[in-house]
């Protein structure tokens, strides 16, 4: 077969063995053991050489064959993934529905659970939670949230552990709240619109036919002055809506850099700070404030349960306090929507808390408790 595929190489074969057989059988002995030492020698020289350079290429090139500047590659792992999850969550006009959340939240029957029950029980709110994308902030959370919902994203920051409850104004709350700032900015500069939420904040209905639609930024208020343009109002920043575009990148870029001339103060508190500079007025940036009747809380509640869209559990420390009456509100509205036509027409019906979250005692209710039945989700 080598020969009829090397001629020439065949005939140099032969030629060199004929030669050998003439010699002396000392001098042909010495011959053979030097070409066998030399193609051992070559033959080490050279699986070396390959060993070593493609060991070098899979070191220093693990891109192709071109340097890649030291953690490039993980950060641009990191944001295909946030991509991914991103995509997967959004509607067709490129919009998603945010919350955060970390392990003293996501415990089981704890606060999330609340919040996924609401969406599940409120009207036209259940299909929101294809869109919604829950951003949790230490690795048990992100498990919990994997167990119980489809877009799971994870935002650990190294050397931070954000998986206890943050007391209000403490260091770790405020590094967790600034934290949040810079992550939906950068939400923003990737084409998306989001409705950010709290995790306390009940959804009972679809609160997107009660948004503006020519605002960039709107926001919740903990009081609202009854004009929705006004600066006067009060924002609370566990509930707002923005539309991706530079106005707003450019305003979320200002309010997290706003951080150091106001040191110890979280971004709601920067936030009413800077709402008067004139340079959100210089970027062009359109402000709504979101109506109470809508959008209320535990500071200041929607009073007809014919309009409520979301319940937010502010002006309220501690977790065992926003349980308590957070369980009271879906307690309220599962009975409030088993009511007959004419009574919730009524308006006759309110809500029982604030309770535990407020410093009186008491407060008057018009809703009868439940009975001590489960009712059947809807």
């Amino acid at each position: 077969m080598l020969r009829s595929l090397f001629p020439s190489a065949g005939n140099a074969f032969s030629d060199f063995a004929s030669a050998a057989a003439d010699m002396p059988s000392e001098k042909t002995l010495f011959l053979r053991r030097s070409v066998a030492a030399f193609c051992f020698f070559a033959a080490i020289l050279f699986v070396y050489n390959s060993v070593r350079f493609f060991a070098d290429t899979s070191v220093t090139n693990p891109v192709g064959f071109f340097p890649v500047p030291d953690g490039l590659s993980s950060q641009v792992s990191e944001e295909s993934r946030l991509e991914k999850v991103l995509n997967d969550a959004a509607t067709e006009d490129k919009t998603i529905i945010i919350t955060t959340l970390n392990d003293a939240w996501a415990t089981p029957n704890s606060i999330f659970d609340l919040f996924l029950e609401s969406f599940r029980i409120g009207l036209h709110t259940r299909r929101l939670l294809d869109h919604l994308v829950v951003v949790a902030l230490d690795d048990k959370a992100y498990r919990r949230c994997l167990s119980l919902h489809l877009h799971c994203y994870a935002l650990l920051t190294e050397g931070i552990d954000f998986s206890k409850e943050a007391y209000f104004m403490t260091p770790d709350y405020l590094k967790m709240m600034w934290r949040r700032i810079d992550f939906l900015r950068s939400v923003l500069e990737m084409g998306y619109n989001f409705v950010f939420t709290d995790a306390d904040v009940m959804w009972f209905r679809d609160p997107f036919p009660r948004f503006f639609p020519e605002a960039d930024f709107q926001i919740a208020c903990d009081h609202f002055s009854g004009n929705s343009s006004t600066m006067h109002n009060r924002p609370n920043g566990g509930f707002n809506y923005v539309k991706s575009n530079n106005r707003s990148i450019e305003f979320y870029k200002f309010w997290y850099s706003s951080q150091e001339n106001y040191p110890g103060y979280h971004d709601q508190d920067v936030l009413n700070f800077i709402k008067h500079d004139p340079y959100i007025t210089e970027m062009g940036l359109t402000v709504r404030f979101l109506d109470t009747a809508y959008f209320g809380g535990l500071c200041e509640p929607s009073k007809d349960l014919n309009e409520v869209c979301t319940m937010h559990a502010n002006c309220c420390y501690g977790i065992n306090s926003k349980l308590h009456d957070l369980k009271i509100m879906l307690q309220d509205w599962k009975l409030f929507m088993s009511l007959p036509l004419s009574l919730k027409r009524s308006q006759a019906y309110t809500w029982r808390v604030p309770m535990n979250c407020s410093l009186s005692a008491f407060h008057p209710a018009k809703i009868p408790a439940e009975s001590d039945e489960e009712e059947n989700e809807n």
